[in-house]
This record gives C-alpha cells, sequence and structure tokens, in this order.
C-alpha cells in the first residue's frame, strides 16, 4: 500500500490533485485546495482503496486526518468519497465534538449523511476518538453553527482553523453574534 506521496503539484480541482513524482502522475482524492501551489513540493498521506474497477488514492494533509479517515470507512455504510467529503467541510476536531455530543443534527448537515448514517457513526466512534482531540473544551452549538455557516460563505477550514478558541472566549453569544464577529476577525486577518 502507498503510505504517502511527495511530489511537485502538478495540477488540482476542488476535489483533487495530481502529484508529479519522478515523471508519474498521481491522480489523488484530495479535499484541500487550499493548502496546494503549483509547481511546488508537497507531501500527501494516501489511502489506497482497490475495487474491482477501480483502484484510487485518498490523499489527506496530516497523519491524523488519515487516521480518523480510517475510522470513518470503518463505520457501516460510509465510504471513502464520504468520509473524505465530511473530513473536507467540516474538520477533524468539529467532528470529533459532534460524535461526542451525539450531536445528530450537526451530522446531517455534512454531504452525503442522513439520519440512519449519522446514528451509525455516533454508535460506531463515540468514545474511541476523543485522544485525538487537542483540546477537552466542547464547543457550543451556536460556535459550530458558526463555523458551518462560515464554510458556506465560502471560507476555508485553514482560515477558520483558529476561530472555535477565539469565539470561546466570549460565551454565550447567540450565532448571529458569532458570525459578526467571526467576520470582522477574519476581516482583520487579511488587513481590511
Amino acid at each position: 500500500m502507498i503510505a504517502f506521496i511527495q511530489g511537485i503539484v502538478h495540477s488540482y480541482g476542488l476535489d483533487h490533485v495530481i502529484i508529479e513524482n519522478k515523471g508519474i502522475g498521481y491522480r489523488i482524492y484530495f479535499g484541500h485546495p487550499e493548502v496546494l501551489t503549483l509547481k511546488k513540493e508537497i507531501l500527501i498521506y494516501t489511502y489506497q482503496h482497490v475495487r474491482e474497477d477501480e483502484i484510487s488514492l485518498f490523499g489527506f494533509v496530516s497523519d491524523d486526518e488519515y487516521s480518523l479517515f480510517m475510522k470513518l470507512i470503518a463505520v457501516k455504510g460510509l465510504g471513502p468519497k464520504t468520509a473524505l467529503n465530511i473530513l473536507s467541510f467540516i474538520g477533524a476536531d468539529a467532528l470529533i465534538k459532534a460524535i461526542e455530543k451525539e450531536d445528530i443534527a450537526q451530522l446531517k448537515r455534512l454531504p452525503g449523511i442522513g439520519t440512519k448514517t449519522a446514528s451509525q457513526i455516533i454508535l460506531d466512534l463515540k468514545g474511541k476518538l476523543v485522544n485525538q482531540n487537542k483540546d477537552n473544551e466542547i464547543i457550543s452549538d451556536d460556535i459550530n453553527d458558526t463555523m458551518l455557516a462560515l464554510k458556506t460563505l465560502g471560507y476555508k477550514a485553514s482560515e477558520l482553523q483558529s476561530l472555535p478558541s477565539e469565539l470561546m472566549k466570549h460565551p454565550n453569544l447567540k450565532t448571529e453574534e458569532y458570525i459578526k464577529m467571526s467576520l470582522q476577525i477574519l476581516h482583520g486577518r487579511k488587513g481590511g
């Protein structure tokens, strides 16, 4: 199995990247186009998925994200493309918190996830992911809703990564207030 590929970013799209390594181009399903720069070297951790009619590579920015992906695809009814979409949409920390809080409503907002699959994810993974979470603080539903709203507005996971900890300094606000505060913070970071 191919554990990782290090090479030059040849081209990429919203859901894939082509990495050139020693004259060979590897097409990898990849959910983080925001970290890619054409003609720059990158290391991507990979999972090789083999089916009767296809061999696919799925890529991850970190070993932790790869480990979480492996746990997700072990859930009954959850395939690798859906698992990759989930991680691209919500991010590892927010996903772990939603599972630990048994937040079916939030899981159902994820692409390709219905009530049955959300329940199965919680049943299979609750209590098995907490050690991957770097802080044990529980993020409020309002902050989680804010992160989802900002993703919908087109902000990338990399831009939003440190935002929850900043918002948690202001407890008991409503979603609308968190969104307004987040937009101010994000605008300030861009130097506007």
